[in-house]
C-alpha cells in the first residue's frame, strides 16, 4: 500500500481535544482473546438479496461519476480505520456533524452467528462523530470503488446506506463517502442502552472474530490518533466488565 502522509490535525470539539492521561484501556488483548472461538461461516444472512457482480458495477460506476475530478475523501469511523482495502494517500482527521457510531445492526454473520446474533457500528443520526478522512489515489479510482463495495456492501439493501456527507476539516468542509450511514429495516435497533450492548458484544463471536475484537480495535486505533469517542470509551469498559464475570476472573487478572 502507497504510505500515507498525515496532512495536518483536523477540527475536534474542544471537550474531546485533551490529553488522555494515561487512562489505559480496561479492555485488553487478554480480554479480548477471551472472546473469541472457532466459527463455522454460515452463509448470507436471511432475508439479504446478495449484491451481483452487474449491480456492483454499477454502483461503483455511479460514485464514481458523483466523485467528480477533485480528491475522493472516505470518511472512516471504524474498522476501515484499522483495516483500510484503498490505497490512500494522506489523512486527517474530520467531524462528522448530524451523526453517530452505534451499534444498532444485529448481525448472524461475520461476528456473529444465529444462536449468538452480534451486533455491528455504523452512523446513526444526531449529534458528532470524529473519525478519520482517507484521500483515495486518482489511479484506479473504478477499481478502488469495486473493492469498498465487495468489502461494505454485501447486499441490495445495504446499498442504500452508501452516501456522501460533508465533513469538517480544519480548512473547511469536505464531501466524503461514507459507508453504512442512516441504516433502516428489521435488523436495526436504536438507542440501546450501553449495558445492553456489552452484553452482546462481549459475548458475540463469527467465523471473522468476535465483537468484543471489533470495539477493541477501533477505539485503540482512535485513541492512537488522538481521538476519544465517550460512549465507545464508556462500552469498552463495560465489555471488559463484562469478560471479566463470564469468565470468573478479577479484575486485575484480566488486565493481565
Amino acid at each position: 500500500m502507497t504510505a500515507i502522509r498525515e496532512r495536518r490535525q483536523a477540527v475536534i470539539q474542544p471537550s474531546e481535544a485533551r490529553m488522555f492521561g494515561g487512562r489505559g484501556m480496561a479492555l485488553t488483548d487478554a480480554l479480548v482473546s477471551l472472546s473469541l472461538r472457532p466459527e463455522a461461516d454460515s452463509g448470507p444472512e436471511q432475508n439479504r438479496t446478495p449484491l451481483t457482480e452487474a449491480e456492483l458495477e454499477t454502483l461503483a460506476m455511479r460514485l464514481l461519476l458523483e466523485s467528480g475530478a477533485g480528491p475522493l475523501w472516505v470518511f472512516a469511523y471504524g474498522s476501515l480505520i484499522w483495516k483500510p482495502d484503498f490505497d490512500a494517500i494522506e489523512w486527517q482527521q474530520g467531524a462528522a456533524r448530524g451523526w453517530h457510531r452505534s451499534f444498532c445492526l444485529k448481525m448472524t454473520r461475520w461476528r456473529g452467528t444465529q444462536s449468538q446474533p452480534g451486533l455491528m457500528m455504523a452512523l446513526d443520526r444526531g449529534g458528532l462523530c470524529n473519525g478519520i478522512l482517507f484521500r483515495l489515489a486518482n489511479e484506479d479510482r473504478l477499481g478502488q470503488l469495486r473493492r469498498l463495495i465487495r468489502r461494505e456492501v454485501g447486499s441490495i439493501e445495504d446499498a442504500a446506506t452508501v452516501r456522501w456527507i460533508p465533513v469538517a476539516t480544519a480548512d473547511g468542509l469536505v464531501r466524503a463517502l461514507v459507508f453504512w450511514a442512516g441504516p433502516k429495516g428489521e435488523r436495526v435497533s436504536r438507542k440501546l442502552p450501553l449495558e445492553t450492548v456489552a452484553r452482546v458484544l462481549a459475548r458475540a463471536c463469527g467465523h471473522m472474530g468476535s465483537c468484543a475484537e471489533y470495539l477493541y480495535l477501533t477505539v485503540k486505533h482512535l485513541e492512537e490518533r488522538g481521538i476519544r469517542d465517550r460512549n465507545l470509551w464508556r462500552l469498552q469498559k463495560l465489555v471488559a466488565d463484562e469478560l471479566v464475570a463470564i469468565h470468573g476472573l478479577t479484575e486485575a487478572a484480566g488486565n493481565h
